[in-house]
């Protein structure tokens, strides 16, 4: 089961802006209503949305003629009683590109309105050591491939997200600070618009924990869950933090930054600066530093390989009862669940998902973890968080950024151009 992403909604009765700003709030109403139900008569769409069902069949028409939605056949109720057409969301033609760009790789998951993917890749990338300047170019280069494979499919991309590992000014687009990239006041929305000019297309730019947040509690592995903390595991550690079904921004849209919580005042120097953050402790890059240090990040002429690849080779090593990364998985683990702990005393969740390598040492990792969290947790036994490994892998941030275009999309469905052109035959 599916499950509605934490984007306010305006309240029914809420006064309009006019005849046309209704009729927007009433199309995205009537699609959030399909994108929840494989499909819906609109009868029933009427009775959910309280809507006038001439309303209704007026929205449908419009929606039909844009093709967002289609009809998928007839909905017999009862013994007796007209037959009623069957609507469900369809937008085949319209995609939705979400992208990350994170110390390592870039990422990259398109899909059209209904959710089919249609692009799914990861590319190896240093985006650490190449510069901010070369890194767009980069990223730039890939978004063109991506959108060329969305076309031939058919869908034209109506938007780009990017997530970004650091602090994001949503509102302009502006890497603010991304630590691990080295990248300080970057507009890369802007940038990122005028490398793909001739394609039109408009850009957004996001924190990657908040958006693998909004992955996971659509369609990941604690779905619904209204109180959740997600945590990327990545070189660097980030949170995105979903309350009461929402996610937290905080007051100027910076919330979420975990990984540089003062956990050991005697630690080691991490990218932002400071002594002794969490992810010193617990990224990829301390967890590779103790238990295959050969090959640590930031060596003189050592190839950048794919982060998956790394954590590959930890978990043969682990499965093999290789002592040096045993106790290194062991030492990430305990610290893990010390600011685990932090965070559930601060925030309560139900659950704190750990994505990206987390995930994928989660057998070795949330032992340790997990004994950690209940030792450190004030809250009595019963009502105690605790850890849930993701299965969306290292893509649940440009999982959750393509999200963020299609809900943009539903938002404003007008922005969906009418009769749009259907392919040539050949």
């Amino acid at each position: 089961m599916t499950y509605k992403p934490p984007f306010t909604r305006t309240p029914r009765g809420a006064p309009s802006a006019g005849p046309a700003a209704l009729r927007r709030a009433n199309l995205s109403l009537v699609l959030r209503e399909l994108r929840d139900h494989t499909s819906l008569s609109r009868a029933h769409i009427a009775e959910a949305t309280g809507l006038h069902r001439a309303t209704v069949s007026n929205l449908m028409a419009e929606l039909l003629e844009r093709r967002l939605v289609r009809e998928v056949g007839v909905e017999h109720v009862g013994a007796i009683g007209r037959p009623r057409r069957a609507v469900a969301l369809h937008g085949a033609h319209v995609g939705a590109l979400g992208m990350e760009i994170n110390v390592d790789y870039i990422a990259v998951h398109g899909t059209d309105l209904s959710g089919r993917v249609l692009v799914e890749r990861r590319v190896v990338y240093d985006a650490m050591g190449s510069g901010p300047d070369s890194a767009v170019r980069r990223l730039g280069a890939v978004a063109k491939s991506a959108v060329e494979t969305m076309r031939r499919t058919g869908a034209v991309p109506a938007g780009i997200a990017v997530a970004v590992p650091g602090l994001v000014d949503v509102t302009r687009g502006v890497v603010t600070l991304a630590p691990n990239l080295y990248w300080h006041g970057l507009p890369l929305a802007d940038q990122l618009s005028a490398m793909l000019d001739p394609l039109s297309m408009p850009v957004q730019v996001d924190n990657d924990a908040n958006l693998a947040a909004l992955a996971e509690y659509t369609s990941g592995v604690a779905a619904g869950t209204p109180y959740l903390v997600y945590l990327t595991g990545e070189v660097g550690v980030g949170g995105g933090i979903i309350l009461g079904g929402e996610l937290l921004r905080g007051a100027d849209g910076f919330s979420g930054e975990v990984g540089h919580l003062p956990v050991d005042p005697n630690g080691t120097q991490c990218g932002c600066g400071r002594i002794g953050c969490w992810e010193t402790k617990v990224g990829l890059a301390a967890l590779v530093r103790a238990a295959m240090p050969e090959q640590a990040y930031g060596l003189p002429g050592m190839p950048v390989p794919d982060p998956g690849e790394r954590v590959a080779d930890i978990a043969r090593g682990l499965a093999s009862g290789d002592r040096r990364m045993m106790t290194a998985v062991a030492q990430v683990g305990e610290w893990l669940g010390l600011g685990g702990s932090i965070l559930a005393n601060l925030l309560n969740p139900g659950v704190i998902v750990i994505g990206g390598y987390f995930a994928s040492l989660a057998e070795w990792l949330l032992p340790h973890a997990q004994d950690q969290l209940q030792r450190l947790v004030v809250a009595p036994p019963a009502a105690q968080c605790r850890f849930v490994a993701s299965t969306l892998g290292f893509g649940a941030a440009s999982r959750g950024a393509a999200s963020m275009v299609v809900n943009h999309i539903i938002d404003d469905p007008t922005t969906i151009m009418d009769s749009p052109p259907r392919p040539a035959p050949y």
